[in-house]
């Protein structure tokens, strides 16, 4: 996966174009994520037993992935990520690490 959770990321399209946020939630085989305050719905909820309020509540809902971009730390700019493999010691197993197409940092 190119984006995970816990990764800042740059809104290119749709009405929040332009946010910087955090990714909450990734779902890879749908293809989406959810991202801090961005993409909120309005979700209509009736009271249960267990004191929780009925109303409508806003939540944010999922974004698809072609939609957002990485935010690399180390230049501060959004970017696309490329993938380069790690050759570890002797015994030790090989990585796949994320870099930053921009500075080539790994994020």
């Amino acid at each position: 996966m190119r984006i995970k959770k816990g990764d800042s990321v740059l809104v290119i399209a749709g009405d929040d174009k332009g946010k910087i946020a955090k990714v909450l939630r990734v779902f890879p085989d749908r293809n989406r994520a959810i991202v801090e305050g961005v993409n909120f719905i309005k979700r209509h909820t009736r009271q249960t037993r267990r004191a929780q309020k009925g109303g409508i509540i806003e939540k944010e809902g999922a974004v698809n992935l072609s939609n957002l971009l990485i935010f690399c730390p180390k230049c501060s700019s959004p970017t696309r990520v490329s993938f380069k493999i790690l050759e570890g010691e002797a015994g030790e197993r090989s990585s796949k690490v994320r870099i930053c197409r921009k500075c080539g940092e790994i994020i």
